[in-house]
């Protein structure tokens, strides 16, 4: 099993006002054919700008992948312009997106049908009448009741939960390689999250597709990922197998993040401070002022790269490095 996606020092940052924000911080990591990744941390440690730098779907301006290579079946995406005939044969075809608000990302003024049955037109050349069948098809495999009658309906005929299904839906058509999932069931209630957490692991185990799940919660990929990336402030800080990272975490913002999971009969302990601005931050650890287990080492010496600890667990921890040398 080789890998699929291979992302070397990926760097991404946004020109403001108040100076340059480097929301992606030279960040390295790989994923396998039909493995599913997890990427967790908190809200605006560089998740979804990582994966929408990989699909070039970054604003510029501001923004900007200054640096780095992204190398996907060994082709770096990098190489190709934004709206590049070659981007857009991977964009929706070999790599799909599912994002966080559904209402935001379907068009409002279009049938369901029609916005599906674009995708199938455009990568794979079929009539309108082809694509409306595989169409109906893909809505009853992701639990659409009624498709034929469904698929002539508006968004805003639909609850959030049934258009996250479209969107799922809309990813599966092309068949891709990868399917990268934004914090794809944040908005929804405990119920429908489940549900639609359930089907993607079942399409991508069918398909033998891999799954990238950007998430801030460390449950959802405990259960369902095979290898987690911790992020923070733009860092890669911990990165390892679900087994490996539970059973010993080694940096300590991963023992935060799972210490706020919620478990019957313990109290939930929050993780002190806020995340620092990543305008003209320094080299070293940007967990640093949060951290409980600080040394001296941490305030003088830039954040190392992820180190390998043992197996598939890496991690950027200083102090924890020094402790096992």
């Amino acid at each position: 099993m080789g890998n699929l996606l291979e992302v070397n020092g990926l760097t991404t940052e946004f020109r403001t006002e108040r100076g340059v924000v480097r929301a992606v911080n030279n960040i390295s990591y790989h994923l396998n054919e039909g493995e599913i990744l997890g990427i967790v941390g908190e809200s605006g440690c560089g998740k979804s700008v990582s994966q929408l730098s990989i699909m070039q779907l970054i604003p510029s301006p501001p923004g900007k992948v200054v640096a780095g290579e992204v190398l996907f079946e060994g082709q770096d995406l990098l190489k190709y312009t934004k709206n590049s005939k070659e981007m857009c044969q991977v964009r929706g075809n070999k790599i799909s997106m599912v994002f966080q608000e559904p209402m935001t990302s379907l068009n409002p003024a279009m049938t369901i049908n029609k916005q599906m049955s674009e995708v199938l037109i455009e990568h794979k050349g079929v009539s309108k009448r082809e694509a409306r069948e595989v169409c109906i098809d893909m809505l009853g495999q992701v639990g659409v009741a009624d498709p034929k009658r469904r698929a002539d309906d508006f968004p805003h005929h639909m609850s959030g939960g049934m258009r996250q299904r479209v969107m799922v839906a809309m990813a599966m058509l092309c068949n891709p390689r990868l399917i990268i999932a934004d914090e794809a069931t944040t908005a929804l209630d405990a119920t429908i999250q489940a549900q639609l957490l359930e089907l993607m692991y079942g399409i991508v185990n069918k398909y033998n597709t891999a799954l990238v799940m950007v998430t801030h919660n460390l449950g959802v990929v405990a259960r369902y990922a095979n290898r987690i990336n911790v992020m923070y402030a733009g860092r890669i800080v911990e990165t390892g197998t679900v087994k490996e990272i539970w059973a010993k975490p080694m940096h300590p913002y991963t023992e935060g993040l799972l210490k706020c999971v919620p478990r019957l009969g313990e109290k939930l302990v929050a993780i002190k401070g806020m995340p620092p601005s990543l305008i003209g931050k320094p080299d070293t650890c940007p967990f640093l002022p949060r951290c409980k287990d600080r040394q001296q080492c941490c305030f003088e010496n830039p954040l190392p790269k992820p180190t390998l600890v043992d197996g598939q667990h890496y991690t950027s921890c200083m102090v924890r490095l020094e402790g096992m040398a």
